[in-house]
């Protein structure tokens, strides 16, 4: 079952609230405070998610480079490139983990764009594309080595996905800033 991540993470914090602060929504000026804290925390959440299932996604490429390492041959042939990706992926998570907290600068205007905070739920739900693509292109791969088929092509297409990820989550200050 696939879950459902993006804007999602910000309605199911909106759908938590109790009652007390149910109340303080209605005090004039406090709910624009409640609503950018709430962003915040998706924000924060969505980024512990998105690095979370990279993590998972890392750890199953671990265990394919442990596989090869049982055949000296292959473990040779494909340390480097295993290595790159294990080394991009490493660098993704944590750029996830340590990206500057989302809408930071977007929050201090008084108006939401709410054209703008679709525009980064947009690209929240483009991250977790991501992460899905590269679990696939591991999975592919670790059937590659299971079968002793293609490792080439299969590191090629984690390779090209891990690329994507990462040129996608530069872009990830670009979107902030242009909130601002």
């Amino acid at each position: 079952m696939k879950e459902s991540y993006g804007s999602d993470a910000y309605s199911n914090i909106q759908d938590n609230f109790n009652s007390v602060e149910s109340l303080m929504r209605k005090i004039p000026g406090f709910k624009g405070y409640l609503e950018k804290r709430d962003r915040r925390e998706a924000d924060q959440l969505l980024r512990e998610t998105l690095a979370a299932r990279f993590e998972e996604v890392r750890l199953q490429f671990a265990q394919i480079q442990e596989a090869l390492s049982h055949d000296i041959i292959k473990a040779i042939d494909f340390a480097e490139p295993m290595g790159r990706i294990d080394n991009q992926l490493m660098g993704l998570i944590g750029k996830i983990k340590d990206a500057p907290q989302g809408y930071a600068g977007f929050f201090d205007a008084v108006k939401v764009d709410e054209a703008k905070l679709q525009e980064i739920y947009q690209f929240d739900q483009t991250m977790m594309g991501h992460g899905e693509q590269i679990a696939t292109a591991v999975i592919a791969l670790s059937d590659s080595v299971d079968a002793d088929g293609d490792i080439h092509a299969a590191i090629r297409v984690v390779t090209k996905a891990v690329q994507n990820a990462n040129q996608a989550f530069a872009s990830r200050n670009e979107i902030l800033t242009s909130m601002a």
